[in-house]
């Protein structure tokens, strides 16, 4: 009888993770790409020492802030586009995130640096990306990186795959504890 009530309590306990943590853990995964306001960055591949358009439209405030570790933080007024030099010792084949900054609201995109320099074009940028280079944006996971992984903590994958260990750990508990239960009586 003990048994059966541990096995209770142990599925509800279980039950109630799964309802409490899944949920939350959906609702705090925000895509970075998806935002109230537009911004876009062209080209999207660019060699060292290029440059790149950058445009944002629909934010209610007369600036947005565009940052990078690859470029000077730029401000773009009033929905008009800005320009940006990409450093000349930004890293060949690298990723760069781009964020632009709306009243608090921030939405991010990235930026492949392409193989050699710029040579004599004075725009920067590559009439044919490298091969293997990214063609865009990917959307769908957003905080996904081109290593793979997640830079910003325990995804939804993450912890639902850690709720049902738990669950598999507990239902092992309980199936354990019965048979000792079974065989102490027998």
């Amino acid at each position: 009888m003990r048994a059966i009530r541990a096995a209770s309590a142990a599925l509800l306990s279980a039950a109630a993770v799964v309802v409490t943590v899944a949920p939350a853990a959906l609702a705090g995964e925000e895509d970075p790409t998806i935002t109230s306001f537009g911004f876009s960055v062209s080209p999207e591949t660019v060699a060292p020492g290029g440059t790149v358009t950058l445009k944002s439209d629909g934010c209610e405030v007369p600036s947005v802030t565009v940052t990078s570790g690859v470029f000077d933080t730029v401000t773009l007024n009033e929905g008009r586009a800005g320009n940006a030099t990409v450093d000349v010792d930004a890293k060949t084949g690298a990723q760069y995130e781009i964020t632009f900054d709306c009243k608090g609201e921030r939405g991010t995109t990235t930026l492949t640096i392409a193989q050699g320099t710029t040579g004599g074009n004075t725009t920067g940028h590559n009439e044919s990306p490298p091969p293997g280079a990214h063609k865009g944006v990917k959307a769908g996971y957003g905080t996904a990186t081109a290593s793979g992984t997640d830079t910003d903590g325990l995804g939804v994958t993450e912890v639902v795959t850690g709720v049902l260990l738990i669950v598999g750990a507990l239902g092992a508990a309980v199936v354990l504890t019965r048979r000792r239960a079974t065989d102490g009586r027998g």
